[in-house]
């Protein structure tokens, strides 16, 4: 009787296992872990036919915000089941770019063709795609926060990159047209560089791993240089970013990637202090008495203001900052530049800005993006 039992047992685990067997050694599977030498939010694992993705979850610490299993499209046939996350055929050839942050990346990895449709058009200063969007080639979908949903499945995208916000329920709607959603929260990154290299998974997304992983090695190279550079300078001038919009200041937290920026360039970021990789939302009473004896002060505009004059205008309140009454104040006109498209993933193009600011003795270059505001 224990022997007919033991032989029921093991048939039925053998039957177990047959079912479900490639499932779950595909699940289990350890893969190899592509090496990131910066992003801590991103991991990659290699398997033979899938790479899994997991995104760590920036705002609840031991959490996944999501996960990809990006399957090659030569694979599908043979990749068998897969574990838990949503699958993504590569490369992307169709997709709709809610960022002009990642737009620009794109165009640098030469996947500008499957941009087909994108959200806040008026904000995105790539001349070719505007000239596409003109033509028709790629679709207004509308307001980054509300896409025109109709447009959008018009376009029949294989992906959408969104970037991601705590607790924002507005893409509920996109998640029920059953189109991958990239969640692209490497702006969520606590340094420049991590951030940059969250392009090896876009690059990965639209097949062109090899000119990301090119593009990083340059970037970070270059970062790195500059960086040395800095660390033979003794002082450190205290930094401000952005205004006052409305009622609320917004800065960045003390362990976003700008604070980082800011010291890796030897200046002494004014809300240093604070640990969040976010923005903080402040009065301007509440940036005086932490900020306002900040040597330099650094905010990006579109058209105005443009002057001293001009930012004494909007806010009489301005004149109460150190920064604004010894004239150190550097803004970044971004209807004229391309610092929004650039700055992400070529964070050593602003560092060397910011060199030039706070280090003129050092000589890195003239600016890129910022220029010193005159009076008039």
């Amino acid at each position: 009787m224990r022997k007919v039992c033991f032989a029921f047992l093991f048939s039925a685990l053998s039957f177990l296992f047959s079912c479900n067997g490639h499932r779950n050694s595909a699940v289990t599977e350890a893969g190899d872990t592509l090496r990131l030498r910066f992003a801590r939010l991103l991991t990659i694992v290699r398997h033979p036919h899938y790479s899994l993705v997991t995104l760590t979850d920036p705002w609840h610490e031991g959490k996944t915000l999501h996960s990809y299993v990006l399957v090659p499209r030569q694979d599908s046939a043979v990749a068998g089941p897969l574990p838990a996350g949503t699958v993504v055929y590569t490369p992307v050839r169709r997709s709709v770019v809610f960022t002009t942050v990642h737009c620009g990346l794109l165009y640098d990895l030469q996947a500008q063709d499957a941009i087909n449709g994108v959200c806040d058009l008026q904000y995105i200063r790539i001349p070719d795609l505007q000239r596409r969007a003109a033509s028709g080639s790629v679709a207004d979908c509308g307001n980054g926060m509300s896409a025109d949903i109709e447009r959008l499945v018009a376009v029949k995208p294989q992906a959408l990159i969104v970037s991601p916000y705590e607790n924002y329920g507005g893409y509920d709607k996109l998640r029920e047209i059953g189109i991958p959603i990239i969640e692209a929260a490497d702006y969520m990154e606590a340094t420049p560089l991590g951030r940059a290299e969250w392009m090896r998974f876009y690059g990965m997304l639209y097949g062109k791993e090899d000119e990301a992983r090119q593009l990083f090695d340059r970037v970070s190279h270059s970062y790195q240089a500059l960086c040395s550079k800095v660390k033979k300078t003794r002082r450190r001038p205290m930094v401000v970013t952005e205004r006052k919009t409305g009622g609320v200041w917004y800065v960045p937290g003390g362990r976003s990637f700008m604070a980082r920026l800011i010291a890796d360039a030897g200046g002494r970021y004014a809300f240093g202090a604070d640990r969040s990789a976010g923005s903080l939302s402040l009065s301007f009473e509440q940036v005086l008495d932490g900020a306002g004896q900040s040597d330099v002060w650094l905010y990006k505009y579109g058209d105005h203001p443009a002057t001293l004059t001009e930012l004494q205008a909007e806010y009489n309140g301005y004149m109460a900052m150190k920064a604004f009454r010894t004239g150190r104040v550097y803004g970044a006109d971004t209807n004229k530049n391309r610092y929004f498209e650039e700055s992400s993933f070529h964070p050593d193009r602003v560092l060397r800005d910011m060199i030039a600011i706070f280090h003129p003795e050092l000589k890195p270059g003239p600016l890129r993006y910022y220029h010193r505001l005159n009076a008039q």
